[in-house]
This record gives structure tokens, C-alpha cells and sequence, in this order.
């Protein structure tokens, strides 16, 4: 099955797709396979993009459910997107080759799942480049697209629009797939088709301008490190107890945890990112805890139970964070907090961040 499509290396890492979207050819899911790739999908997506798909229930995530999007976006640019997460936006990569949860027949299960719920024709897209004035695309983007999107694409917080200008986005997606969504919108979002707005030559320097930003993106080696065990979790065993003043009994503001840090204070620092994420850049320090989690009463076994604090973070600012802190109250753990600005917060306000591996290799390699 899927031969067409792909095939696995000797490693089985994820190789490249066919370029046409008709070549993947497959069976329906069978029941069985359908009802697993929906429950990945509530363990997994459905605190960003929502219960059912609908998108923004965090992180300004899209929605899963726009026609649009995957009548274009499938199976490509779907399936690469869970597989390696968008770099520079609180999309993790959940493939387990760079440290998250699932292996390649879980994605392409799953890439196949949200196709079968918007039962539409996908579209094969040409693959050469728009030609636009990306000066006149930036000025437009600016009147028009910056309002949702930030004024270099970059989305944020309070915004309805996704992160188009993120470099790992460009990085995969064809100007096609930018033209389409500029020029007939994302059915089922905020985002309104410019066709009849725009002229032809615009949306085409738009998705010309958009194309330039992908200059900024540059990679880096991935090498996994090990994940600590239960015996590392405690920061500064034989610190003195932070003094934490919780916003709205429940936040901690990064200021005061940097202090605690430098302070050498006792605590628990958890990362509730999906895996790949604590791989490219933590708090140092901080115990990898995703937020599907599942073995509450395993990870409560391991954390202290003697009043330490424990201080979780995300990247959302707070939601992923907050549902981990959530499941510790219930199990008894009272000295607990969310980092309220989130690891982006915390990395904007100039705190460090312990890279791992990764840069190190990088470093390396550059000497």
C-alpha cells in the first residue's frame, strides 16, 4: 500500500512524496485505523486546532477542517508539517526520529484522517515560481494581510492569522499553494479569498513577497540528547525553596523564575512542549513532559512529594503548560505554576535558553 507515494529507507526515516497529490492512492481507513488517527488526533492536535479541527483553540493554530487548505495542502505539506513542526512557531515536530511521539504509519495515518473528514478533490499545484514585484507585495501586506498576520508574517498573540511568513513554511510550500490561499481564502476561517479584491498582479506580488521571506531560514544538524531520568528532575536538591508571588494564584512571571534559577533555588522546571521542541532549545534544566502525557500517576511517582515547586512552560504562552499543571493539582501537588510568558516570552525578554546537542553540532561543524 502507498507504494506510489513513498518509501522508506533503510533507517525508515520520511522520505520525500510524489509530487502530485493524485499519486497518493490509497484504501479508505479501515474503522480500527480511523477511530486510532481520530484519538492521535484529541491526544495530540486538539489543543491547538481545536476538538473538532475548527482551529485557533491555541497558538493562533489553523484550522484542519478548511476545504481550502486541504484541497491544496494534502498530502505534502500536511503530512511534512506534523512530521517536522514549523520551526520558529509553537508547532513541534511530532515524527519520532527527531524526538517526538509518533512513527511514520501513525502520520500518514493521520495525514490520511484529516483528509477523509473534508471529503474534497486535492489539486496538483504547479511547482514553478510566481513572478511578482515582492516591493509592491510588500506594500499590499502591509495594508492588507499585516492586521492578522503581523507585519512580517509572524503572527502572535491576539492574532487570527496563522504564521505565513514563517521560514519553515516557505521552506516546503510551493507559490501555488500561497497564490491559492491568497486568492480564494481559507473556507471555515477569518480568512477571506482577495479575488475581486486584488488584481491578479497583486495577489501575485504578494505571494512574490512572501516567497522572499524565506531567506531568513537556515538549518541546523539535529542530534537528539538523551532525556534525563526521574533522578534529574529536582533542580538544586539542596537549594533553599523559591519564593514565588503567583499571579491569579497560578503564574509565575519569568523575571522571578530566572531569579530563582540564579539563586540556585529547589524546584522542578517542566517543558510540556511535544519532545522535538525541548530538543532544540529548553530552559536549562527543564524535564521534557509533553502535554499528552498520559501516565499522570507514573510522573507523580517520580516528582517530589515534599512540597517542592514545580514550574511548567510552554511555547502557547500557557496552554499546553496549564493543562499539565491542571493534572498535577488534581493529584495532590499544590506548589505548582505556569510560566506566564511562555518559553517565547522568556527567550524575548532576553533569559537563556540551553540549546543542547543540536547547536553544539552545529557549532562544530562551522569550526
Amino acid at each position: 500500500m502507498l507504494q506510489a507515494l513513498y518509501r522508506f529507507c533503510t533507517t525508515s526515516c520520511l522520505l520525500l512524496l510524489a509530487s502530485s497529490a493524485a499519486a497518493f492512492e490509497a484504501p479508505p481507513l479501515t474503522a480500527d485505523e480511523a477511530a486510532a488517527a481520530a484519538a492521535d488526533y484529541q491526544k495530540y492536535c486538539a489543543l491547538c486546532h481545536g476538538a473538532d479541527r475548527q482551529g485557533n483553540a491555541s497558538d493562533n493554530a489553523p484550522s484542519l477542517r478548511s476545504r481550502s487548505l486541504l484541497r491544496t495542502g494534502f498530502p505534502e505539506l500536511i503530512l511534512f508539517t506534523i512530521a517536522y513542526g514549523r520551526r520558529g512557531t509553537p508547532m513541534g515536530g511530532y515524527f519520532d526520529e527527531i524526538g517526538g511521539p509518533m512513527n511514520n504509519e501513525e502520520l500518514y495515518r493521520l495525514t490520511r484522517w484529516l483528509k477523509e473528514q473534508v471529503p474534497v478533490e486535492s489539486i496538483d499545484l504547479p511547482r514553478e515560481p510566481v513572478a511578482g514585484d515582492a516591493r509592491r507585495g510588500r506594500e499590499i501586506f502591509a495594508a492588507q494581510c499585516a492586521r492578522c498576520h503581523g507585519a512580517e508574517g509572524e503572527s502572535g498573540e491576539g492574532m487570527v492569522g496563522p504564521a505565513i511568513g514563517n521560514p519553515a513554511l516557505l521552506a516546503l510550500a510551493p507559490d501555488a499553494f500561497l497564490r491559492y490561499a491568497i486568492e480564494n481564502g481559507r473556507d471555515g476561517t477569518e480568512m477571506a479569498g482577495f479575488a475581486g479584491v486584488l488584481s491578479a498582479d497583486d495577489i501575485d506580488a504578494v505571494t512574490a513577497y512572501l516567497r522572499s521571506r524565506e531567506t531568513r531560514w537556515t538549518a541546523e544538524a539535529s542530534v537528539l540528547r538523551p532525556l534525563p531520568g526521574a533522578d534529574d528532575y529536582v533542580i538544586n536538591p539542596h537549594g533553599d525553596a523559591p519564593e514565588f508571588a503567583l499571579r491569579d494564584g497560578l503564574y509565575v512571571l519569568s523575571a522571578d523564575l530566572d531569579r530563582a534559577l540564579r539563586e540556585k533555588r529547589r524546584m522542578v522546571v517542566l517543558d510540556t512542549r511535544v519532545t522535538s521542541m525541548w530538543q532544540i532549545a529548553h530552559i536549562e534544566g527543564a524535564v521534557p513532559v509533553p502535554y499528552y502525557h498520559e501516565d499522570i500517576a507514573g510522573l507523580a511517582r517520580d516528582l517530589p512529594a515534599d512540597g517542592t515547586w514545580i514550574v511548567s512552560y510552554c511555547e502557547c504562552p500557557r496552554a499546553a503548560a496549564e493543562s499539565v499543571t491542571r493534572k498535577l493539582r488534581a493529584a495532590g501537588f499544590a506548589n505548582t505554576a505556569v510560566l506566564w510568558e511562555g518559553i517565547n516570552g522568556w527567550v524575548a525578554l532576553g533569559y537563556p535558553v540551553y540549546s543542547g546537542e543540536a547547536a553544539v553540532q552545529a557549532a562544530a561543524s562551522a569550526e
